[in-house]
């Protein structure tokens, strides 16, 4: 998320820091910050918000805030603590949400006597310092309390609305393969599984909830009324929507991570006001469509715990400090205190996290590191684990290698309910099936991994009728395939294992390799490792593996004195992590080889 140092300084009277000691204070209590770049004279910071607070963080007064308490430099003002009426009521515009569950608010303000066009300086220059295209002025103005305050909203021209006694606007599901245009000018296709915002009067989709309004009721030039709006949606369903549709927008971004529906009523108050500011008009009345209020929440913890839980020794002024330093209104008797939970903070919901609250304000460099204490006792192996763990030392020692294959099959038992694909919708009922495609695939292999013969195993799960079994499976090229369930037996003791390390990880290149042979004889009590070693050193840097296959004795009869030579054959396997090798690469070394084999006095076979 973009963050404007010049934004965030509007929030407080003291002058902020520079750049680097914002990033600083925001990465040791908060959030990572990716990059800090300057536009115009202007620092941004890209500032990576966790997933934890996603629903309250995505803005810019939640990171002044933020840095109000960890710097402990005061507000201006808290917008979201401000005392706001949705006042008064219009009947010009009715709203009716079909699914209450998805849409917990909808709130509209009509607005009559706009004039639409450019807006000022500073808000163009807010915006197009994080990367957002300045629009109009009425549509400047809900991006720039979108990135604010952090409610997303959208405007609607009235006058391309239908009206019949007044307006009227329905959230419901969208029918399957219903179209609509959207303000980017494509044509989106909806499904059923899709919320979307209609035209109570002609039941047309005029946007895609959360997501994108349509192209038929933007605001332009020519706009003279219009209806803002700010809902709150459910954040799985905007999601799943934006995923299927290909669409991201900064709204469905907030939405998906579950913001407050008290926040729509604080956006809507703003983004209202500051239309009257920029586009003049009038407010003719608000609509406040509210079935699910939030309710409030209370969370208690005592100094005792927060030094339990961080092993510190914190006196109740310190945590009573930094619960007022992040904003967090709270009740103090004795030692105990209990937090009454702002709105937006949808993350506080138990002990734990106040005390994660003052850990990161007060400093996580404050927390002494103290060792673990010892186990009482040794600990358990689970003993399915134990018995696989086992088997596959066992497999391993015998030769065989593991490898791991899909749980997806062409046929089986199982269906699968969501299929990956349409080409195996089943869950494998044995391991087997999979081992013998795999067998096929490495066999040919050999000479690059410096077998003789391919043996494969499998530990892992099946699906059959019965329900779920831990299965392992062997195949060869020389042996029938062997499968058999993996469970403990009896008698055995879990708490000690052998268990497998892997000492070295090399990758494989993508690409073919290319086998050579090289036969050659050498005076009898040759070392065939040291011979080895010259061939490997002519070869050059394309040669991955090299072995000696085959040796025997004769005699030279061209010597006629029955000297005995040594005859060695060896395997050279050539391959490039970059390319493809072609033969005349492959001759190349071979030539390389010779060369150096004649001044060896070696002859070659």
């Amino acid at each position: 998320m973009k963050i404007s140092r010049a934004w965030l300084q509007t929030f407080f009277d003291a002058p902020l820091p520079d750049a680097a000691a914002i990033g600083d204070a925001l990465t040791f209590h908060a959030f990572e910050i990716e990059s800090t770049e300057n536009v115009a004279g202007d620092d941004i910071l890209d500032v990576k918000v966790t997933p934890n607070r996603g629903h309250d963080a995505l803005s810019h007064h939640a990171i002044a805030k933020e840095l109000g308490a960890i710097l402990g430099i005061p507000h201006k003002s808290d917008p979201l603590q401000a005392v706001i009426s949705l006042e008064p009521k219009t009947d010009a515009v009715k709203v009716a949400i079909e699914n209450p569950d998805l849409c917990r608010r909808f709130t509209v303000a009509l607005i009559q006597g706009v004039h639409v066009g450019p807006s000022p300086d500073w808000l163009r220059e807010r915006l197009e310092s994080i990367g957002q295209r300045s629009i109009n002025n009425v549509v400047d103005a809900t991006n720039f309390v979108m990135f604010n305050i952090g409610q997303p909203l959208h405007a609607f021209d009235a006058g391309k609305l239908s009206s019949q006694n007044g307006h009227s606007l329905i959230v419901r599901k969208a029918k399957d393969k219903e179209k609509m245009l959207g303000l980017d000018d494509k044509e989106y296709i909806l499904t059923g599984a899709m919320l979307a915002i209609a035209d109570g009067h002609t039941n047309e989709v005029v946007s895609i909830a959360g997501i994108k309004g349509g192209k038929p009721t933007g605001i332009d030039e020519t706009t003279s009324a219009l209806i803002l709006e700010a809902a709150n949606w459910d954040g799985v369903l905007i999601r799943k929507t934006s995923q299927v549709l290909k669409l991201r927008t900064d709204a469905s971004e907030r939405f998906q991570q579950v913001i407050s529906p008290e926040l729509a009523a604080y956006g809507l108050h703003a983004a209202a006001n500051l239309i009257l500011e920029l586009a003049g008009g009038e407010i003719v009345g608000f609509v406040d469509e509210y079935p699910m209020p939030q309710g409030k929440r209370e969370v208690a913890v005592s100094t005792e715990k927060v030094n339990h839980v961080l092993g510190t020794e914190l006196s109740v002024e310190d945590v009573g400090n930094a619960f007022t330093r992040l904003g967090l209104p709270h009740a103090q008797v004795g030692d105990h205190f209990t937090v009454t939970v702002p709105f937006e903070r949808l993350d506080i919901t138990i002990p734990e996290d106040l005390i994660e609250e003052v850990a990161r304000v007060l400093g996580y460099d404050k927390i002494p590191t103290l060792d673990l204490p010892p186990f009482p006792n040794a600990p358990e192996v689970n003993a399915n684990y134990y018995a696989a763990e086992q088997t596959r030392e066992e497999l391993m020692a015998k030769g065989y290698s593991e490898v791991y294959t899909s749980v997806f099959a062409d046929t089986g038992e199982r269906a699968v309910a969501n299929k990956v694909d349409s080409v195996h919708p089943y869950l494998r009922s044995n391991l087997v099936d999979g081992l013998t495609q795999a067998l096929r695939r490495n066999v040919h292999n050999k000479d690059l991994l410096g077998l003789t013969e391919v043996r494969l195993f499998e530990i892992g799960t099946v699906w059959t009728k019965k329900g779920e079994e831990m299965h392992a499976a062997t195949v060869g090229e020389k042996e029938k395939p062997e499968e058999q369930i993996v469970k403990p037996e009896a008698g055995d003791t879990y708490n000690t294992l052998a268990l497998s390390i892997a000492a070295r990880y090399q990758s494989f290149s993508k690409y073919p390799f290319i086998v050579r042979d090289i036969a050659l004889w050498v005076p009898k009590g040759s070392d065939p490792d040291a011979v080895l070693q010259i061939i490997r050193a002519a070869a050059g840097a394309l040669l991955v593996r090299a072995e000696l296959f085959d040796t025997f004795e004769k005699g030279d009869p061209s010597t006629g004195s029955g000297q005995v030579k040594l005859s060695l054959a060896f395997r050279l396997v050539f391959q490039s992590l970059e390319k493809t090798l072609t033969d005349i690469e492959a001759n190349a070394a071979m030539e390389n080889v010779y060369s150096e084999a004649k001044n060896q006095g070696w002859e070659v076979r």
